[in-house]
């Protein structure tokens, strides 16, 4: 093989492209028509040396094809693998966050006397949370105030697309708190193949192109990206697809590269988060809210009722030696 096998690239895509209605037999034509009529390749060294060069050409380059084409399976099911393996493990966890919440409660009766002195408890209690929840009202209208001033840092910022992304004149790409997808439609007359791609990966540099031609990406990334959990695949024989796994997963990007105008972050609607984007306290509150419409759903206590009766459940354990048999709290 040549040095630089890549260096006629160029021109045997120019070639392919003008030869696409009849394919590769018009393209062998061409070849072996040149060979024919330009030099003395089947003269030269005899018929029997010819058909020599030709067959050890093609045996040598489709062991190299065979090669990659196994090398790309190969990371292609390792990619699909992971993403499975990854998959899986986001559902085992959401699954053990649901069955955490399915404990049900039982519902204990309580004389008139001490459901009285209970009620003041809880009263005094909810009390103390409106309090707190009075504060925290107005922490938040404090920050809306403020956010107005801060608007006008965002004039001439893009509003993000439906995806939180940004639609770009050569791309597409949107996001997830976890991974950005980007889509590349190739505008040819050709079948785009993954030979003729170019997609590198690096820490925080991304290039995507067609072998040729200049490339559509070639820059800086935002932020650091997962080079082994990064992937990409051509669509419809013309669009590059591209996932992109970020590092940081609690951090929405406001451009793929630096080159890209800004997005304004402030306006991403993150409707399809998971409760694994969020943070403790949003996660805790999302969670108390998703436990509480199922329980109103399926005709159970609230997690409010619940702590009630868990309040209940400790007044009764205090008093071993008082009959609640006969008795109803509501």
């Amino acid at each position: 093989m040549s040095a630089d096998p890549e260096r006629f690239d160029g021109l045997l895509m120019s070639m392919a492209q003008q030869c696409e209605e009849a394919g590769i037999h018009e393209m062998l034509d061409c070849i072996f028509g040149f060979l024919a009529r330009k030099t003395d390749f089947y003269t030269g060294g005899g018929k029997e040396a010819a058909e020599k060069i030709i067959k050890d050409k093609f045996i040598s380059y489709q062991q190299v094809a065979l090669k990659r084409q196994k090398k790309e399976r190969e990371e292609r099911e390792e990619t699909e693998r992971r993403r499975k393996e990854r998959a899986a493990k986001k559902a085992e966890e959401e699954q053990k966050q649901m069955e955490a919440m399915k404990t049900e409660p039982q519902i204990k009766e309580l004389t008139d006397e001490e459901a009285e002195k209970l009620e003041k408890e809880l009263k005094e209690e909810n009390e103390a949370e409106q309090k707190n929840d009075k504060e925290t009202n107005e922490d938040s209208e404090k920050k809306e105030e403020g956010s107005e001033s801060e608007d006008e840092d965002d004039k001439g910022k893009m509003k993000p697309n439906a995806g939180n992304g940004a639609d770009l004149p050569n791309y597409t790409w949107t996001q997830t708190l976890q991974e950005i997808d980007i889509r590349i439609p190739f505008n040819v007359t050709f079948p785009v193949k993954a030979k003729d791609v170019i997609v590198d990966f690096s820490k925080r540099h991304l290039k995507v192109g067609l072998k040729g031609h200049p490339p559509v990406i070639d820059g800086e990334t935002y932020k650091e990206i997962k080079v082994e959990e990064s992937t990409w695949c051509i669509e419809d024989r013309k669009d590059v697809v591209i996932n992109i796994e970020k590092v940081n997963k609690m951090e929405w990007w406001n451009k793929l590269v630096m080159t890209d105008p800004e997005i304004n972050t402030k306006k991403v609607q993150p409707e399809n988060s998971k409760l694994s984007d969020l943070d403790g306290e949003t996660r805790s509150m999302v969670e108390k809210m998703m436990y509480d419409q199922r329980q109103k759903e399926l005709g159970l206590p609230t997690s409010d009722d619940q702590k009630k009766q868990d309040m209940l459940k400790k007044f009764m354990g205090q008093h071993p030696e008082m009959d609640f048999s006969k008795c109803k709290f509501s």
